[in-house]
């Protein structure tokens, strides 16, 4: 199954999470979450619904390494309010898809990511 991890076994941190994806998909993964500690200091960061997850009460975003693309998962506000910002990008209901191909939006996810934490907006 696409996003699934090869050895079966389920990561219990983030750096583990990351560890266990193909090389290409670390660089980005690690450069996703170290924006978004940088825009959320306070948060911690933990698994949850299998994905790296950061959370303060309760969990403020998501993200996740798929075959071809990070998942960012913000929440249907996020994405209605970011929908100018996004329109490069595959959105749904309440995620946004950034293929490995191209340049991770940095200054966006950020944006984004100290927006959900903000307003509390989440899923």
């Amino acid at each position: 199954m696409e996003g699934e991890i090869q050895s079966g076994k389920k990561p219990e941190t983030v750096e583990e999470y990351i560890a266990l994806q193909p090389e290409h998909a670390q660089v980005a993964l690690r450069a996703v979450r170290n924006t978004i500690r940088k825009a959320l200091p306070e948060a911690e960061e933990k698994i949850s619904w299998s994905m790296p997850t950061f959370w303060k009460g309760h969990n403020i975003i998501h993200f996740a390494g798929f075959k071809n693309h990070v998942g960012l998962y913000p929440g249907p506000e996020a994405i209605e309010e970011f929908a100018e910002r996004l329109e490069a990008y595959k959105t749904s209901k309440g995620s946004i898809q950034f293929l490995y191909s191209k340049p991770m939006p940095l200054e966006l996810i950020e944006d984004i990511a100290k927006w959900c934490y903000e307003t509390g907006k989440h899923h």
